[in-house]
């Protein structure tokens, strides 16, 4: 593994802890920090999203079956398109209509896909993804919007099957797609976007301005960042992923240092 100049940059960052991986299909080509568990917040969404694809894979659930308030399926759902409110149950529009973030949206997913199952979202989950890839150490304990529990080692896992599909490859790559096209709304720390593109649980860069991927990130660009100031980006242009865990919430000190490194890792790891 190389020594990298674009990961120095995080020693000074106003974290007390920081660990980050580059990602190719072939693996990790670069790394820094502990490989200690770190709540991943709303990183956990990809995770989630994975899990419930794997889920219409296997047949237990399909991506247009009813879920959520009336008019609402699963894609509604996994796109924050279903209208549900960001933390309850308020239907705050008609679906398809608004990109409304919903945490809630996720957690109903998660149940609505644990009872077809006839189990917890936590047990499929471990079936149906972490065994699959080997993530150990990644616990699910609680919301399947924001309760992930892992190591930067298990994340840069998660990124690498992001970036070169197994697990349902075919839906996967769907899902990185942008679903209902042209729909605007707020995206969390950002502002309003018109459109707020999103695939199926992944958040894409497209031409959203700000956004906390790097200038050099292409449109293509998918992933999701959390609260407790962890992000993904899988760039399929690039044939890079970058994986990030900090110990401090996501604030004004993430706002130009996070697309620093993310085009500092372009920068020295894409392949001309």
């Amino acid at each position: 593994m190389v020594e990298s100049q674009a990961l120095a940059l995080v020693n000074s960052w106003p974290v007390d802890t920081v660990a980050v991986a580059v990602v190719n299909k072939d693996g990790i080509v670069a790394r820094t920090g502990p490989d200690t568990n770190l709540p991943w917040a709303s990183v956990t969404k990809p995770l989630t999203a994975l899990t419930v694809l794997a889920a219409v894979d296997d047949g237990l659930v399909s991506l247009d079956d009813p879920a959520g308030p009336p008019g609402s399926t699963v894609r509604h759902l996994l796109a924050h398109a279903s209208g549900l409110n960001l933390g309850d149950d308020r239907v705050m529009g008609r679906p398809g209509q608004r990109r409304i973030y919903s945490n809630r949206g996720f957690e109903v997913l998660g149940e609505f896909v644990a009872e077809r199952a006839e189990g917890s979202f936590a047990d499929l989950m471990i079936d149906l993804v972490l065994d699959q890839i080997d993530m150990p150490s990644t616990v699910l304990d609680g919301s399947p919007a924001s309760k992930v529990t892992g190591p930067i080692g298990d994340l840069a896992t998660l990124a690498r099957e992001l970036l070169d599909p197994t697990i349902a490859p075919a839906l996967t790559r769907e899902a990185a797609k942008v679903a209902f096209p042209g729909l605007s709304g707020v995206l969390p720390g950002y502002g309003r976007q018109d459109p707020n593109d999103w695939g199926l649980g992944f958040e894409i860069r497209s031409t959203k301005s700000p956004h906390w991927t790097g200038s050099a990130n292409s449109p293509a660009t998918f992933g999701h960042f959390g609260q407790t100031g962890t992000f993904l980006w899988v760039d399929p242009v690039a044939g890079l992923a970058c994986a990030c865990l900090t110990d401090r919430d996501f604030g004004d000190w993430a706002i130009p240092l996070w697309p620093a490194l993310s085009d500092a890792v372009l920068a020295e790891f894409a392949q001309p």
